[in-house]
């Protein structure tokens, strides 16, 4: 694995070479994606890691494991249970990789207490835009270190993480604690994070008055007495769904089960969180026990986001991810309910040290005082049908609301900033010396990888400018058949980010 290893990677660096040697631009191509931005890649134009996808070693005295960048998170829960070890931040779709969640800001319900899933990095190997290989660490190369979380692939290319690791337990005591107001919902959120005892707290709001706080501890074995609830066999619930049922009861009454380590970690798989509702309605299919069952199959992550691309549905769906100050979470959510009225909303709370991985913001808030205090995470994800100008005036109306909230976007969602707004967030002086250190310049950067594409319309995203994507829009010119084209792209596999080959 290791000579295999060390092929992949010269034939990267010759690549890299290449391109520096003739002033070309190029991207970074992974081959599968877990954002909803609108992206191409020209196959004359990319460094191709896809192959960078093996657990090298797992060190079980250590507690680390030698890692390269393309592995998604189920295979590197797999290979690390096989040494009685576990990753201590787990992203909860189980395609998404240790290199997106290095450089692409990833956190989870255990990040309250472990932070960003760059925190737990031990080192990093990189190729820098000039094919110069690097080490970058605490002690190496640190501001690199630093600078590659959130940096979006844009400071240089992985090859290769030490990942820490913690003792494997292969269960999670559940326990749903019901609310019944938004500030309840904080109240406790905050609260559980002080447990010393919690592992894992997120939350679900389903509206302003009915919600759960969900937390995790890790657990050798069940009670004896104690059935195990799963969520990753077709025929279980959806975990959406089996926590709005305990909703019903009165705060004063959690309910508590335990659940399998890998169900807990990808238990969002299964629907998307409950972003699969909406494709049931969509198709406007029954959405029951049975018909989940029997379209089980597509209702998992990677089919979703292929289907999704390959659709051009993206662009009808508001799916962003935010980060608040605690002390202003409630107000945002205020703004959600009034603005939208969207539920669910998925509640995460955050460590204070937020913002150093999200994407070099500037050291200050975007209301000028100092912050060091908990973030919360609200995800908001759901339909809006509209015009194409109301759906870039919703988004950007969410955007607005959090830089006024002293907040932060997640940047894998689309981002309908200015070039002035984003660096008026952002510190581009910083991020332009740490490029100019690192010979990035052959690499895009943060805004140019992150910006929704520029006097683009939405027709033409979907199947291009030429007469083919004309006639593409013309055979497929419903929603419906749209959406049945992008079941198709899926279930029939095949690339959907590179351009076709050009002959």
């Amino acid at each position: 694995m290791e000579a295999e290893h060390t092929t992949t990677v010269a034939r990267i660096r010759k690549d890299i070479e290449r391109f520096y040697e003739t002033d070309t631009k190029f991207r970074i191509y992974h081959g599968t994606t877990n954002s909803t931005r609108h992206a191409t890649f020209s196959r004359d134009a990319i460094v191709d890691v896809s192959a960078l996808n093996h657990v090298l070693k797992v060190d079980v005295e250590r507690k680390v494991a030698i890692v390269e960048p393309n592995v998604p998170m189920d295979a590197l829960v797999r290979e690390t249970r096989k040494y009685n070890l576990l990753p201590p931040v787990v992203m909860e779709f189980p395609g998404i990789t240790v290199g997106g969640g290095f450089v692409g800001t990833a956190g989870e319900s255990s990040s309250f207490r472990y932070g960003f899933f760059d925190r737990t990095v031990n080192w990093a190997e990189v190729i820098l835009a000039d094919g110069t290989m690097v080490t970058a660490s605490s002690k190496e190369n640190s501001d690199l270190f630093s600078g590659l979380a959130g940096s979006f692939g844009t400071l240089g290319v992985l090859t290769l993480l030490e990942l820490r690791l913690i003792d494997l337990k292969p269960y999670v005591e559940l326990t749903y604690h019901p609310v019944n107001s938004i500030s309840a919902a904080m109240s406790k959120l905050q609260a559980e994070t002080l447990n010393e005892s919690n592992d894992y707290v997120d939350g679900i709001l389903f509206s302003r008055t009915k919600g759960s706080i969900i937390t995790g501890r890790l657990k050798s074995n069940p009670p004896s007495s104690s059935s195990l609830q799963r969520f990753s066999r077709a025929h279980d619930p959806w975990f959406y769904l089996h926590a709005s049922r305990t909703t019903s009861s009165p705060p004063s009454s959690p309910h508590t089960e335990h659940v399998p380590i890998s169900d807990y970690l990808f238990r969002y798989d299964r629907g998307a969180f409950w972003t699969g509702y909406y494709a049931f309605r969509y198709f406007m299919i029954p959405f029951n026990f049975l018909t989940r069952l029997l379209l089980d199959y597509f209702m998992h992550t990677r089919i979703m986001y292929h289907a999704l691309h390959a659709s051009g549905h993206t662009d009808r769906y508001i799916i962003q991810d935010l980060a608040l100050p605690a002390s202003a979470a409630a107000s945002f959510l205020d703004f959600i309910d009034a603005r939208f009225g969207t539920y669910p909303l998925w509640l995460c709370p955050l460590p204070p040290d937020t913002r150093g991985s999200m994407a070099h913001p500037h050291a200050l808030a975007t209301r000028g005082e100092p912050r060091h205090e908990q973030y919360i995470n609200v995800g908001v994800w759901g339909p809006y049908p509209s015009s194409e100008a109301g759906y870039v005036a919703a988004n950007r109306d969410i955007e607005a609301k959090v830089r006024e909230l002293g907040g932060l976007k997640w940047l894998y969602a689309r981002t309908f900033y200015t070039e002035d707004e984003f660096w008026g967030i952002y510190d581009r002086e910083r991020y332009a010396e740490l490029r100019a250190r690192y010979r990035a310049s052959g690499l895009p950067s943060v805004f140019e990888k992150v910006r929704d594409e520029p006097g683009r319309r939405r027709e033409e995203r979907f199947g291009g400018t030429g007469w083919k994507g004309m006639v593409k829009r013309w055979v497929l010119c419903t929603n419906l058949t749209r959406g049945f084209y992008g079941i198709w792209k899926a279930v029939w596999g095949g690339d959907y980010l590179l351009e076709r080959k050009r002959k």
